[in-house]
């Protein structure tokens, strides 16, 4: 028969059982320790680096861009494309120019069109009120322009037209064009040439 004896000891062998060993704590390994403590949370704010090169000075020169083209020149392998960029440049101070730019990027084609532009630059002689001294005209290909000063109308003009009369600085002018010509390079081609006939 069983003793109480007995069932006591089979009670404490029960709970050495049902109760676990303690477990030795584990070392961090080299990648725990690597880790970020703030992991999950913000992290440190990284400095940038300072340049040692001085900022950019800022053109003293706007620029508008009348047109972007993709043109193929074909070849034995077949076609290879680049990009063609007309632009007008102008300070508001009267000087203005147009140029063109063409090459396989558009960003290259833009820096080559403006410095055509800055070699082409016209200085346009402009009254107290930043308007133009008398009635001119002029032709460039298909284009036929026509500037009329008008005092107190401001500026009345459409196209590639006004962009070139807004980079002068021109106000007080109403340009008509006397062709049907839709080519914006062609149109400001012409405004220019017209404001280069005009007289102080």
């Amino acid at each position: 028969m069983e003793t109480a004896a007995d069932a006591v000891a089979i009670e404490v062998a029960a709970e050495e059982v049902a109760t676990p060993a303690p477990v030795a704590p584990i070392a961090p390994t080299a990648y725990a320790a690597r880790r970020s403590p703030t992991r999950g949370g913000e992290r440190p704010a990284r400095r940038r680096p300072t340049s040692s090169r001085p900022p950019r000075a800022k053109s003293e020169f706007e620029q508008k861009i009348i047109n972007i083209r993709r043109v193929a020149r074909v070849v034995a392998g077949g076609r290879r494309f680049s990009f063609s960029v007309s632009i007008i440049i102008g300070n508001k101070k009267g000087k203005v120019g147009v140029g063109i730019g063409k090459a396989g990027d558009t960003s290259l084609a833009i820096d080559k069109a403006a410095r055509d532009a800055k070699k082409c630059l016209i200085t346009i002689p402009l009254t107290k009120d930043s308007s133009i001294a008398h009635e001119v005209s002029a032709k460039f290909n298909a284009s036929q322009m026509m500037l009329i000063p008008v005092k107190g109308r401001g500026l009345v003009a459409g196209s590639s037209v006004r962009s070139v009369l807004e980079l002068a600085g021109v106000t007080n002018v109403i340009a008509k064009v006397h062709s049907r010509s839709k080519n914006g390079l062609n149109n400001a081609r012409a405004t220019i040439k017209a404001l280069e006939t005009l007289k102080a």
